[in-house]
C-alpha cells in the first residue's frame, strides 16, 4: 500500500512547490523526486477538502497481553471497552482502552504479537499523547509514575502546554498532555484513577520521519490538514516538531512531525505504534474519502468493515500506515454499554469460529 514508483497522484488542492524539480502549467503544479526508492510525480490543482475531526484511535504492539492489560487499566485507570482480535491475524488479542463511554477520540489499542521489541528510529510514530485536565492532574501522574519507577521526564511546557513525558513498561512512549478541560469528558465509575485526574482522551500524535516534505504532502494535500506552528522537539532541541491540525483543531485534532534524517529505519516490536486513525463522522463522508483517494490514485485497502467502526488504509511516502475510520457504529454494537469489554466480543464473520479462536488465546 505504499506509493509506487513513477506514479502520478492528482492531488486536488493548491501547493507551493516543495522540491527541487518541478513545473508550473495553467492547470497547477508538477513535483517531482526520487526518495526511499521511489519516484512520485505529483499534479496538484484547487479543490475543497473534506475535514476530518481528530485522532479515532492509536493502536500499538505488546508482547506481554497480561502486563499491558494490567497497565492500561489499574494503573493508567482507562476502562476495557472491547476485547476482541486481530481481524486479520485472530491468534493475536486486540484490546482497545478508552475513556467511561468508550468515545471516538479516546482509545489506545493493542495487537498482541510475540515479538521482541522495537528498534527505535525514523520513519515510525513515535509518541502518543493522552489528555488530562490542568497541572494538580499532571502533578498527581507524576509523583504515581515516578513512585513505580517508569521512566519520565519532568513536567515541562511544550508547545505551549504542561507536559509529561513518560513510558509505559515496554517502553511504548508515551505522554500526559493539559487539555485546559476543552470539550467534554466521560470518566469512567469503576476507574482506579480519582474521577479528577482521569485521561479524558487521545491528545497529539507524534510522528518522525526522514524527509518532512513528502508526509507533509500527504498530510495536507491528501488529508486536508493545514500546518499551524512548530516548536521546539523535547527529544532533540536542534529539530524543531511542525504541528498540524484538523477540523477545528486543538490538542484531539493534532500530528505532530518532525524530520530526523539522522536516525536509522525503525523497526516494528514491542513497545511500537502500528498506525494511526483519524475521524470522520459519518457514512457519507467515508464514502467521499473512498472515493477522494480513487480520485488522487492513491493505493489503499477499500472499504473495510471492521463492524465497530469503518475503516481505509493507505500508507504516506515515508512508510507510515494511516487509517480513516468513522465514528460509529460504536462499540457497544453487540454488547450493551454497562459491560463493554467484559468478555471476548467478535465480529458476526468471525462468529462461528468463536470455539477456535477461543482455543488460541491466553487467559487475561
Amino acid at each position: 500500500m505504499a506509493f509506487g514508483a513513477n506514479q502520478r497522484l492528482n492531488f486536488k488542492t493548491e501547493i507551493a512547490a516543495k522540491g527541487q524539480n518541478y513545473s508550473t502549467g495553467q492547470m497547477g503544479v508538477y513535483f517531482q523526486s526520487t526518495h526511499a526508492h521511489m519516484s512520485v510525480t505529483i499534479f496538484v490543482q484547487r479543490d475543497h477538502v473534506m475535514q476530518l475531526q481528530g485522532i479515532h484511535h492509536l493502536t500499538a504492539v505488546t508482547a506481554n497481553v497480561q502486563g499491558n492489560h494490567t497497565f492500561y487499566t489499574q494503573f493508567l485507570g482507562m476502562r476495557l471497552v472491547k476485547k476482541t482480535v486481530n481481524q486479520d491475524d485472530v491468534s493475536a488479542y486486540h484490546l482497545f482502552f478508552a475513556d467511561g463511554e468508550a468515545s471516538p477520540g479516546s482509545d489506545i489499542t493493542f495487537f498482541d504479537w510475540p515479538v521482541g521489541p522495537e528498534q527505535r528510529g525514523t520513519n515510525a510514530i513515535t509518541r502518543t499523547a493522552l489528555r488530562v485536565n490542568g497541572a494538580a492532574s499532571l502533578n498527581y501522574w507524576e509523583k504515581k509514575i515516578g513512585d513505580a519507577g517508569l521512566p519520565h521526564r519532568k513536567i515541562a511546557v511544550h508547545d505551549g502546554r504542561l507536559t509529561l513525558l513518560f513510558e509505559d513498561p515496554e517502553g511504548q512512549r508515551l505522554a500526559l498532555v493539559d487539555d485546559g478541560g476543552i470539550g467534554k469528558a466521560h470518566p469512567w465509575k469503576k476507574s482506579s484513577v480519582p474521577t479528577e485526574h482521569q485521561i479524558r482522551g487521545l491528545g497529539p500524535i507524534t510522528l518522525t520521519v526522514a524527509d518532512r516534505r513528502y508526509t507533509d504532502l500527504a498530510l495536507t494535500r491528501i488529508l486536508g490538514m493545514e500546518e499551524v506552528r512548530d516548536y521546539k522537539s523535547p527529544e532533540s532541541p536542534d529539530h524543531r516538531v511542525h504541528v498540524y491540525k484538523m477540523g477545528g483543531g486543538g490538542p484531539a485534532a493534532e500530528v505532530h512531525l518532525v524530520e530526523r534524517s539522522d536516525l536509522p529505519r525503525a523497526q516494528q516490536g514491542a513497545g511500537s505504534v502500528h498506525h494511526v486513525a483519524f475521524r470522520t463522522p459519518n457514512m457519507d463522508e467515508y464514502h467521499a474519502w473512498s472515493e477522494r483517494l480513487k480520485a488522487l490514485k492513491v493505493p489503499f485497502s477499500g472499504e473495510v468493515n471492521r463492524f465497530y467502526f469503518h475503516s481505509l488504509y493507505f500508507r504516506e511516502p515515508n512508510g507510515i500506515l494511516f487509517e480513516i475510520a468513522t465514528d460509529g457504529p460504536g462499540f457497544d454494537a453487540d454488547e450493551p454499554m454497562e459491560s463493554l469489554g467484559e468478555r471476548l466480543s467478535l465480529p458476526p464473520f468471525l462468529e462461528e469460529r468463536r470455539q477456535e479462536i477461543e482455543a488460541g488465546l491466553k487467559t487475561i
